[in-house]
């Protein structure tokens, strides 16, 4: 089962930035990634329906193979991983909001978090938030608009500049020292973050920490790929979007449409 491959889903192109961690980290493993892009985004979606898309998009990967399954949407993590763990026998990876670093480092006493609605408002997420913003200023975000326009390639457009200025305005005026990313489509925007943000803010996302959980995961389930054979990489969508999705993950890496 060690080349069997790693699993990945979101709700469309953001959880590609997951992707390229767990690649980074694990250069080796075999992976199937599947951007649900017809149905995001999720985070305006209720609990129901996002589980039944991500028990549709696990019985694909399933299907395809795979050894362990990586979620890597916020909102499908917060609303529909415990379902999937108790369903399925294969491990699986979530991804939530970093709270805990930055509650655990801000000096400021006050973080930023901008996610979907989806995310913000699950149960999992107040669970988090509950445990570390004793006496902490949580100012939260939703950063509605955003994944679509990241879906459509207009990451550096005047629309996202605008959104971007209006959700972080709150938080610069909260003196926040940390701004934690609650969405995978969101990692793209670091780069104009940084150019609207004060250098004393520290930006955080998930993607790492997730690489390091899946390879500590298949570790302690003998699942690691100690070949040396050249990896295999499938990325797949079903939604006419395979140009921005080849664009994010750079050259060499081909994306299939998929009528799912």
């Amino acid at each position: 089962m060690s080349k069997d491959p790693i699993g990945i889903f979101d709700s469309g192109v953001g959880g590609t930035s997951i992707w390229k961690e767990i690649y980074s980290l694990l250069p080796n493993e075999n992976t199937i990634y599947l951007a649900d892009s017809k149905n995001a985004p999720y985070g305006q979606k209720g609990e129901e329906r996002i589980i039944e898309l991500s028990i549709k998009n696990t019985e694909f990967l399933l299907k395809q193979g795979c050894k362990i399954i990586v979620v890597a949407c916020n909102t499908a993590t917060t609303n529909a991983i415990k379902v999937l763990r108790d369903h399925y026998s294969i491990p699986f990876i979530g991804i939530e909001p970093a709270i805990k670093p930055a509650a655990l480092q801000t000096q400021t006493k006050a973080i930023g978090v901008l996610a979907t609605k989806g995310t913000l408002t699950s149960d999992l997420f107040h669970k988090t938030t509950d445990l570390y913003s004793n006496g902490i200023e949580i100012v939260e975000r939703v950063g509605e608009g955003i994944v679509p326009l990241v879906e459509n390639g207009r990451i550096d457009s005047e629309e996202m500049k605008n959104l971007l200025h209006t959700y972080m305005q709150p938080m610069l005026e909260a003196n926040i020292d940390y701004l934690v990313l609650g969405c995978t489509h969101y990692p793209y925007l670091i780069p104009q973050l940084i150019e609207l943000l004060p250098k004393r803010i520290k930006i955080i996302d998930s993607g790492e920490a997730v690489a390091k959980q899946t390879k500590s995961i298949l570790e302690k389930n003998g699942l690691l790929n100690t070949f040396t054979t050249r990896s295999k990489h499938q990325f797949f969508t079903n939604a006419n979007n395979i140009a921005v999705m080849e664009s994010l993950l750079g050259k060499g890496h081909g994306v299939s449409f998929l009528d799912f």
